[in-house]
């Protein structure tokens, strides 16, 4: 129903942003064609379409660079460790750089929403409102996207120029005679931790501390001088029941502040949190799969991970299996 509902909309954008390409400008022609992809992962992945459009305006040249004849690369995306993908050289901080090529140019603007979506130093603009073109245009450029100090402006200037606002309201108000699905909620709010308010009812927890959930799995934060053994008696488990799911054989001291899981996480990270980009070196597995509550095991082979493997940056983990909806 979604992809469906999705073709629609992108169908009527298309549409109503068709015009004849005789006399068209470079960057109109640009817009007339790749409107629809941009509105398509707007609703997929929450990243403006105006945004899209202006960054796939200025990083290919309206799709006459040579990453973009030759590699379908709109937004300048670089290899990074884990591409397993096609690859194209060009010159850029340094010469002879690697860059991602993809089979089609849908692919290259799927990526870049990823990209943005799943990387944690660009988490934040998805906290801003949809329409705030500007500040995701400064966001981008705080975040480092660009070491263009004129880059924010060139792309606001680039939306305000060609209105490519309006394609960030415009298919919300496309009738289809179905509802319009809405756009994802921030990855960062999805991911926040929540009070957990029924506790007793649901595992019979004493509640003499305050009790939180992410991804519907209850934990608290370790206090000091705690242990996994003294947590566990608080709690009535059992030693091993709290090492397993923590993903711990044995058992390791704790800091103040860590999370400490009282049950079984899941297999799967909650909806709207596909992937993670690993953002440095150092991150570990189990820290990864602490902070989005899902078992080291599950990642594992949803990811074919070696036992050996470790963390890299840039490395793309995915935290769902793409045609799962549930997270159980």
């Amino acid at each position: 129903m979604f992809r469906r509902l999705i073709a629609v909309i992108a169908c009527a954008v298309a549409f109503a942003s068709a015009a004849s390409a005789q006399g068209q400008t470079p960057q109109e022609r640009y817009v007339s064609k790749y409107s629809s992809i941009a509105v398509s992962e707007m609703y997929r992945s929450g990243v403006p379409a105006s945004i899209t459009l202006a960054q796939g305006i200025l990083e290919s040249r309206s799709g006459l660079s040579v990453l973009a004849i030759n590699g379908n690369n709109h937004f300048g995306i670089k290899c990074h460790k884990s591409w397993k993908g096609a690859t194209l050289t060009a010159d850029d901080d340094r010469p002879n750089e690697c860059f991602r090529s993809y089979p089609s140019a849908d692919e290259s603007f799927h990526d870049h929403s990823d990209f943005l979506r799943y990387s944690d130093r660009y988490k934040f603009l998805f906290d801003l409102d949809l329409r705030d073109y500007k500040g995701w245009a400064y966001g981008l450029s705080q975040a480092g996207y660009a070491t263009d100090p004129e880059y924010p402006s060139k792309l606001i200037r680039i939306i305000e120029t060609y209105g490519l606002y309006e394609y960030d309201t415009q298919a919300v108000e496309v009738v289809t005679g179905e509802p319009v699905p809405e756009i994802p909620e921030s990855p960062l709010s999805i991911e926040s931790p929540r009070i957990f308010k029924d506790a007793t009812e649901q595992f019979r927890f004493p509640l003499d501390r305050r009790m939180y959930t992410k991804n519907g799995v209850p934990f608290i934060y370790a206090a000091e001088g705690e242990t996994y053994a003294s947590i566990a008696k608080r709690y009535n488990l059992f030693r091993r029941e709290i090492l397993r799911f923590n993903d711990l054989k044995e058992s390791e001291p704790l800091s103040t502040g860590d999370i400490v899981y009282l049950q079984r996480k899941r297999k799967a990270a909650a909806p709207g949190l596909e992937k993670y980009i690993v953002g440095e070196d150092g991150e570990s597995l189990r820290g990864i799969c602490q902070r989005f509550a899902i078992r080291e095991s599950a990642l594992r082979k949803l990811n074919a991970f070696p036992k050996d493997y470790v963390p890299s940056e840039g490395d793309e983990l995915l935290l769902r299996p793409v045609s799962e909806k549930s997270g159980k």
